[in-house]
């Protein structure tokens, strides 16, 4: 299973996950003329989303795989979703990616399997998903499906807290504030516990209330120094 917290920062840890976009947001199915199958999105017409899945169109699979998923617009049925999620999974749409390794880590719709939910996300995250990098990173931490290593735990919460991921930002600030994975670094700590509060995830204040005891003036000083610079430069590009 993917979720639940263990070890030395476990306490802290399990306040800070936000909410995790796994699939699209809900919405109506309208009519209209025939749409291109390169211009799908989640609410385009049901027939127009067929008629491109039956093509071989992976964001159409996925898509009307996530209607499946969902029971919106059709009847829910997990078990044709997960086989949308796949054909669209073995073309490369990282999104399908991520949400067949959810199902595998989860047993839903399959048997349980974390050897396959790891595999999944370490496709989707390689194409810079960060929701997959930090799941990646969780079955590290906790040697689901991946022997457990603490520091490839801590690459991939990077890599999603450098594309944005909260959650992500907020487990990387706990590495630093109890050494696991990487030394202990109060100052990257309350960075990243600040960007990642910046960013929406309010329980990550907690973790820095918790640090801030320990620190000097000049060194919150320096993470604050640290946090503005990034949020600064990752506004310009979009958050990435």
């Amino acid at each position: 299973m993917m979720m639940g917290r263990g070890g030395s920062f476990g306490l802290l840890a399990r306040a800070a996950v936000g909410t995790l976009l796994l699939l699209p947001a809900p919405g109506s199915t309208q009519d209209s003329l025939a749409v291109s199958c390169a211009d799908v999105e989640y609410l385009t017409p049901l027939q127009d989303l067929i008629r491109c899945a039956e093509q071989g169109m992976a964001a159409a699979q996925f898509f009307l795989g996530a209607q499946h998923d969902r029971g919106e617009g059709v009847p829910w049925n997990i078990l044709e979703a997960v086989r949308l999620y796949r054909l669209a999974a073995e073309q490369g749409n990282d999104f399908a990616q991520l949400r067949l390794g959810y199902l595998y880590a989860n047993g839903t719709g399959v048997a349980e399997d974390d050897a396959e939910a790891a595999r999944l996300y370490r496709l989707a995250a390689e194409q810079g998903n960060p929701t997959a990098g930090l799941f990646l990173g969780e079955m590290y931490s906790k040697g689901d499906g991946v022997p457990e290593d603490h520091a490839e735990a801590v690459r991939w919460y990077r890599l999603a807290a450098e594309k944005g991921n909260a959650s992500a930002q907020a487990y990387l600030g706990f590495r630093y504030a109890v050494g696991e994975g990487v030394p202990r670094d109060l100052v990257y700590a309350y960075m990243w516990l600040e960007i990642s509060a910046a960013r929406g995830n309010e329980r990550a204040r907690g973790g820095q209330q918790v640090i801030v005891e320990e620190m000097t003036r000049e060194q919150i000083a320096e993470a604050e120094k640290l946090s503005r610079d990034w949020l600064e430069s990752h506004s310009r590009d979009g958050g990435n």
